[in-house]
């Protein structure tokens, strides 16, 4: 007897092959596992542990009680882009005016909508791999290529030399997330002036993700649209998720020359009309008063991250030192298993959870990502299971 398929199901083929073909994030596969589980231990997600700051949240309580729940401009409040710009003029020493600016629905939405401005069929993006999962299905769904910069020798930075390796007359972007997720990296000022005297004269883009920008700990950030040979071609993507500990707010902001963001805005209106404006006077409260409130939060991650990263090498993990973000990239090739492997091992051994760096492209293979938005009692939980996991499995 064949098998009775419903009437939907036989019309699947007429799915969108692009979308078909891209998956569910690797990190998002392996946090949905965890609910089979029992008293786990997860540090997995990049999600503050911090609360939003009550002056934030007092100040959305006011704009909804005030009836400001109705459309904005599409770009998003004027008062708000104003302080965008003083912000990153302030911390970046960045000069974009309000027409240069557009509030998104989170950092997401504001690479999707950069991605379908400038992409198109058959053009090539630059990534330095082990990298975040976010822009490759979105590279794909715009028909252009991704196009793989391993970066694993280089302290998980990409170079010139790797940049030029990967060149074409089809590259259209070079993708800049640093501070990085997965592995914490960041470019120094020499590492930037490099990367932009190569690129100046070239008709590529450069999108520059730097959602993490706040939490830089040995080294000031510095964003390569500050270079101003390379301003006119480059997206800054930011936002407020981490910085301000505001991930369900959903807000995020595209910089960029003006001949770029008039384009970038007509995909940005026309997929979602604007950012939630009770959210958009929350971020406006966020950039004003609240412009050191990461300050604090900054000085405990860099607690974690020193304790997380002390305790790695103790227990004989090769791992890199990360300079922002809070995530860590261990390497676990000695022990001679896949990361998904490793992985669910610890999850069911220790009820331990972390993300399979395969989840970071197949260049992420070998390594694991553990994130220390968490309190300092759960990571030392958390890593006294992990040593005694090593020490009696391998």
């Amino acid at each position: 007897m064949g098998i009775i398929l419903r009437k939907g199901e036989r019309m699947e083929h007429l799915i969108n092959e692009r979308v078909k073909n891209i998956e569910i994030s690797g990190i998002r596969k392996f946090y949905n596992l965890l609910s089979k589980y029992d008293d786990v231990l997860s540090l997995t997600i990049g999600q503050p542990d911090f609360q939003t700051p009550q002056h934030i949240k007092d100040a959305a309580k006011s704009a909804l009680y005030e009836n400001k729940t109705v459309y904005t401009h599409n770009a998003g409040l004027l008062e708000l882009r104003k302080a965008a710009s003083k912000f990153v003029k302030i911390k970046y020493n960045l000069n974009y005016n309000e027409d240069e600016i557009i509030v998104t629905n989170g950092g997401s939405e504001a690479i999707d909508t950069s991605l379908r401005t400038i992409l198109d069929e058959g053009c090539e993006v630059i990534l330095p791999c082990p990298v975040y999962p976010g822009y490759e299905p979105i590279i794909r769904l715009c028909g252009a290529v991704p196009v793989y910069a391993d970066v694993r020798d280089s302290g998980f930075k990409l170079t010139p030399e790797k940049i030029k390796e990967k060149l074409t007359s089809k590259t259209r972007c070079i993708i800049l997330p640093y501070p990085s997720n997965p592995t914490g990296a960041v470019l120094t000022k020499d590492e930037l002036l490099s990367i932009a005297q190569i690129i100046k004269d070239k008709d590529v883009f450069i999108l520059s993700d730097e959602i993490y920008s706040e939490l830089v700990y040995d080294i000031p950030h510095l964003s390569i649209a500050s270079i101003e040979s390379v301003r006119n071609k480059t997206i800054v993507i930011n936002g407020l998720s981490k910085s301000h500990s505001m991930t369900g707010f959903r807000i995020g902001f595209i910089f960029a020359p003006s001949y770029i963001t008039k384009h970038a805005l007509k995909v940005h209106q026309y997929n979602c009309t604007c950012a939630c404006t009770i959210s958009q006077y929350a971020a406006l409260e966020a950039l004003t008063k609240g412009i050191d409130d990461s300050k604090y939060m900054k000085t405990e991650y860099k607690k974690r991250r020193d304790y997380v990263y002390e305790r790695l090498l103790n227990m004989g993990f090769e791992v890199n030192k990360p300079d922002g973000a809070f995530y860590i990239f261990p390497s676990i090739k000695k022990f001679n298993i896949k990361s998904l492997d490793f992985a669910l091992k610890l999850l069911e051994c220790k009820r331990v959870a972390v993300v399979p760096g395969d989840a970071f492209s197949s260049y992420g293979e070998g390594y694991i990502r553990i994130s220390y938005a968490y309190s300092m009692e759960t990571l030392k939980e958390a890593l006294n299971r992990i040593e005694d996991f090593i020490n009696t499995q391998f």
